[in-house]
């Protein structure tokens, strides 16, 4: 029996700025949100990191393995290029899925964020100007602060 899904899938690509990292996702994303967590702000250098959620084996890196500098363990960590800094995607929920940073993507998702989270954690001085629903910690924890 053939996987359909497979078969059918839009293969979106990534890489880092120096392009020494690339890979490939598949256009089938679970979930998108903007992450205000002080560990996501730490991480980008952002006020919050905007991603997609998918299962691991439909994201896969096709250039520069070898360059992918990883902080923490094997079944939960970030990862960036070891050549020029780049944030590329998280690996979370014990290994099983991976959290796709959106702005390295060079091809527009079907996806987009759906809500802010950690809002409890968020950088004082930005301000969210949009109606998604704002989640003091994550989604789970609660119903959102703003409706």
């Amino acid at each position: 029996m053939t996987d359909r899904t497979d078969q059918r899938a839009r293969m979106l690509a990534g890489r880092c700025l120096c392009g020494t990292v690339q890979y490939v996702v598949a256009d089938e994303f679970r979930y998108a949100a903007n992450c205000h967590c002080t560990d996501c702000r730490r991480t980008t250098g952002s006020a919050f990191k905007p991603f997609a959620g998918i299962e691991r084996e439909k994201f896969s890196v096709t250039k520069g393995a070898d360059h992918v500098h990883t902080y923490g363990e094997e079944k939960a960590h970030d990862a960036r290029c070891g050549k020029c800094g780049s944030f590329l995607y998280s690996v979370v929920r014990d290994g099983a899925y991976v959290h796709v940073a959106l702005g390295p993507l060079a091809n527009e998702p079907t996806i987009r964020p759906s809500e802010h989270i950690f809002v409890g954690s968020k950088a004082p001085w930005f301000t969210i100007t949009d109606d998604l629903p704002q989640y003091r910690a994550h989604v789970a924890d609660g119903p959102p602060m703003n409706r």
